[in-house]
């Protein structure tokens, strides 16, 4: 008779022990508001116990939260980088895509983090958001071509993240409707419209898109907002 041994049983390292929390704590992070995730949720998740959940994360729920939301940060800032080839809203675009699928991805869970008023939010975890809208406010200037700007276009620019924020909040809200690529493409088109009107009374904005343009095609986004809003300022024209 052939004897079959079980599998041996490897114990787990400490970096790789607080690895597998860590995930178990993203997963339920990611789709539950802070308060809603207990310690005991985490343990389940991992298939360990609460003691050993405490052993490694003294803190509690409060530091692994931080850890997860470090952990979400960096994969965000991961979303912003893009390398400076072809035209700059087609580079957006791909952001974008990557921007939204962490989103759809997080849902509930990133719609806590940007509300803000969890039971677990604290100085540390509004600081960690602070740098990733920091994050994505140099890697769009970047694609502008802006190392240091000016007050008009600095403001632009946070004020077209927030809004990137606030439409994800009501994406996930609303079902995740439209499809994302519409809600990419409504938000490149919302940054091109916000350049174009910082420009008609900002010379460093007006520079920017003068640039921009140069590096556009015609069949690209910025092409493609003219065709159809050019129509529709015409007969808007005609009217006044």
């Amino acid at each position: 008779m052939t004897s079959h041994a079980s599998p041996a049983y490897r114990r787990l390292s400490v970096e790789e022990r607080k690895h597998q929390l860590l995930d178990a704590a993203q997963t339920l992070f990611a789709h539950r508001a802070p308060e809603d995730v207990s310690l005991d949720d985490v343990a389940e998740a991992a298939g360990v116990s609460r003691p050993l959940v405490y052993r490694y994360f003294p803190g509690g729920k409060q530091q692994l939260y931080e850890a997860a939301l470090r952990s979400s940060a960096d994969a965000l800032e991961h979303c912003f980088a893009e390398p400076p080839d072809g035209p700059p809203t087609e580079r957006l675009a791909r952001v974008l895509d990557r921007y939204l699928a962490f989103v759809d991805g997080h849902d509930a869970g990133f719609a806590a983090l940007l509300r803000g008023g969890s039971v677990a939010e604290t100085s540390r975890t509004s600081a960690i958001v602070d740098e990733v809208r920091r994050a994505a406010a140099e890697q769009i200037l970047f694609h502008l071509g802006v190392d240091r700007p000016g007050p008009r276009l600095g403001m632009m620019v946070r004020t077209w993240i927030a809004a990137v924020e606030a439409a994800s909040l009501i994406w996930v809200d609303e079902g995740k409707r439209p499809t994302p690529g519409e809600l990419r493409d409504w938000l490149v088109d919302h940054l091109v419209a916000l350049l174009a009107a910082t420009a008609a009374s900002d010379p460093e904005t007006a520079k920017v898109v003068a640039r921009l343009l140069a590096r556009e095609t015609p069949a690209g986004p910025v092409g493609t907002l003219a065709r159809n809003v050019i129509p529709v300022v015409s007969e808007a024209a005609h009217l006044l």
